[in-house]
This record gives structure tokens, sequence and C-alpha cells, in this order.
């Protein structure tokens, strides 16, 4: 499929200031005369009604329809129609596929319109930078001193960078999230560093840090060692609990090799307490992927063999419910072939009732339907793979209009 326009022509500062002709709509009754009936459906509507359908319309549409006439255009850059959008429910979730493990160049994925948009992301500067989303907020950390932080809108392109945060400098691994409160627009950034302890292979130190918005400040609500485990890198936030995995450092024998911390970012638990929300994962796992789909944690894991666990022999998707796993989907076999058979192969995201999952040798993007419990292929994006080795890998994010950082 040929990729679609650049979406940087739907921008809002790219809409056309100029009218053009309206459609017209004719009465179907034969009696009437048509041609006398023929009027404006822009004549007919108020502002206020025509400003609720264009509020319902999928994000491109919108952009599109701004470029009708004046009028339109007008209507979907005032402040009334926003306010329109924010009340709509949730879009469904675009996924963002890079396309080379240098730069961060890719494209979109739009579900409801099942087209691939050629994306500019403002702040990121390599496609391997630590991403987060939530309710149409992006937050990027480089990789590299994991100090420069940026919230952004991937579809008004509004950026702003955050203060270096506090804890270790230089972490050993380090996990993003972010939450967006959708009645006031302010978001909470979380960051779990994880570092080991100088000459102990089997204690790490944790700590917790957290950014709000509405005080633009950080805080360190949580320092804490563990021993026998570390965190990583997959966190996330769901109605107001910070959720990550963490992985086995050896010195036991253990189960398994990753495991659940919960971290109530309300009451923020004291310091010492922190491995008595530990829940174990449903089973053996390559690799874990974490997500918040309407405030109900998400896991999607590969699935490791009984006597390699190191070998995935397939990719499933369980919801916590209490401190227990409810296993929702397993992926098809036909699906699964072509996705590897070593450890870490696959990125997952998802938000709403999507979830997305990619494998990371090939551009191909599977998607999940919760409530109808599909599987199904997306389009085909239009990247080439330009060489044998070229990893691939990407996010989802909400589109949405009337969320700034």
């Amino acid at each position: 499929m040929a990729a679609e326009t650049s979406w940087v022509s739907h921008c809002f500062e790219n809409f056309a200031s100029g009218s053009v002709d309206f459609d017209s709509f004719s009465d179907l009754n034969d009696e009437t005369d048509k041609e006398a009936a023929a009027v404006s459906m822009d004549l007919i509507l108020p502002d206020d009604l025509l400003e609720r359908i264009l509020s319902y319309l999928p994000i491109a549409s919108i952009f599109r329809a701004s470029s009708v006439c004046k009028r339109w255009h007008e209507i979907v850059k005032s402040e009334r129609f926003l306010w329109n959008s924010s009340h709509v429910s949730s879009q469904k979730p675009w996924y963002f596929m890079f396309t080379s493990s240098d730069e961060p160049v890719g494209y979109a994925y739009d579900p409801v319109l099942r087209k691939w948009y050629g994306i500019d992301l403002p702040c990121i500067e390599t496609s391997n930078w630590f991403i987060a989303s939530s309710s149409g907020l992006v937050c990027f950390m480089d990789n590299d001193s994991r100090s420069e932080l940026y919230v952004c809108n991937p579809i008004t392109k509004c950026c702003k960078g955050l203060h270096e945060p506090p804890g270790p400098k230089f972490s050993d691994y380090s996990a993003l999230a972010v939450s967006v409160n959708r009645a006031t627009h302010s978001y909470n950034v979380s960051i779990v560093k994880s570092k080991q302890v100088p000459g102990n292979f089997f204690q790490w130190d944790l700590s917790i840090h957290l950014y709000d918005s509405e005080t633009t400040t950080w805080v360190t609500t949580l320092t804490e060692v563990l021993t026998g485990w570390r965190a990583g890198d997959e966190s996330v936030v769901c109605n107001g609990v910070l959720y990550f995995l963490i992985y086995s450092a050896g010195g036991g024998a253990r189960d398994n090799r990753h495991g659940l911390i919960m971290y109530n970012l309300r009451n923020r638990s004291p310091h010492g307490v922190l491995m008595r929300s530990f829940i174990p994962v449903p089973c053996s796992l390559t690799c874990g992927r974490l997500m918040n789909l309407k405030e109900k944690l998400i896991m999607v894991g590969g699935i490791g063999k009984h006597e390699r666990p190191d070998i995935i022999k397939g990719i499933g998707i369980w919801l916590l419910k209490g401190r227990e796993w409810q296993e929702i989907a397993r992926m098809p076999h036909k699906y699964f072939q072509g996705f590897g058979e070593f450890d870490d192969v696959f990125a997952s995201s998802g938000t709403d009732d999507l979830i997305y999952i990619q494998s990371y040798g090939a551009p191909a993007l599977l998607v999940f339907d919760v409530n109808q419990k599909q599987w199904k292929w997306s389009q085909k994006c239009p990247v080439t793979k330009r060489f044998p080795l070229q990893l691939f890998t990407g996010f989802c994010f909400e589109p949405r209009l009337e969320i700034a950082p």
C-alpha cells in the first residue's frame, strides 16, 4: 500500500484559509422542486451542532474537514471545538512504527481509516529513546544520560521539556511511565531507576521518581534495596497505581525470571514494604510488556519453553484481576510464525481496546481487539526493509487535539 500524504500536510499550521464551494443537500421527494430544495448543509447547521458532528470524526478526517471552508477551519481551531472533542469517547489508538534503529523516522497507523501517515516526531533524537504514552500525550527520555525528557502531543506537535529527574545520573535500568488526568489535563511522569550495588551482584538500589505537571517539580517517593531482583524497563500507571516488572538477579532458585511490583502513587507505601506487593507472573516468560487498557493492567508476554525458558514458544495476553492473572487470549500459531524464537523478539503496546504486537525483525503489525477477541494484520506499512538485520519497533498513542503538555 502506498504511503499516505505526510501528516504534516494535515496539521493546523498548514490549513488552507480560503473557502471552497459547499456540497448541497437535496431532498429525495420527487414532488419537490429539487433545484429549489438544494440547500447548503453549511447554512442548515448552527455552529454548536456542526462542532459536535465534526468532533466525532476520526482525527484525520477532522484535519481534512478544516480545509473545506473558512467557517469549518475556524470551528476546528476554536477552543469550544476542543472542549467538545475532550468529551468525545476515546479515539482508537494509533501505532507509530520506527523504521530505523538509528533515526526516529517512521509511520503512524490509523486503525479507523486503516491508513499509514508519515509523521515527524518532535524532540526525540533516536528511536531507542524510552517512550511512554497516555491520553494523547507521549513522553520521551533519552537512553544515554536519562536526563533529557520531553512531553508532547504528536498530533498538534506541542512539546515541553522537563527538568532533569533526581536520582542516579547513570542508572543501569530505567522504566518510564506517564499518566494523564482527563478532567484537568494535568499529568504525572514516573521513572523507576535500578542500579547495582557496588561489589554485590545480587543487590540493586531501586528508586521511584515522580514529576507533577501542576507543581512542575520532581520528588523521589521511594528508595529501597532489592535482593535477588532488579527493576527493568517496563512500567505503566493504572488507576493511580504504578506497576513495573522486576527480573531475577540470581542468588537463589526461581520458578521464573519475572515478577510484578505494585506501588500506590497516592498512598506512597513506606520504605521497606515494596516486595510485599510482589505478584508472580502467570507462567515462565521470556519477556513481558505492560499496558493500560481502560484503567486495567494488561500484560503481553512471550511464553518460554519449560525445558528452555529462553526460547519463546508463543505469545499470551493476561489481565490482572486483584492479585491473580486471567488469560484473555493466546496468539494463534499462524500469526506467531515469523516472530523468532529467542527471548525478547517483539514490541507491544496498547490502549482503549486495541493491542499492537510487532516483531522486531519485520515491519508487519498485528492488532488484537480485546472486545471482539479478534486478531488482524494491519494494512501493510509502506516502509521497505533496507538490509537483512534491520530492526523495527514502535509504540501506540491516543490521537487527541485538546491535550497539551
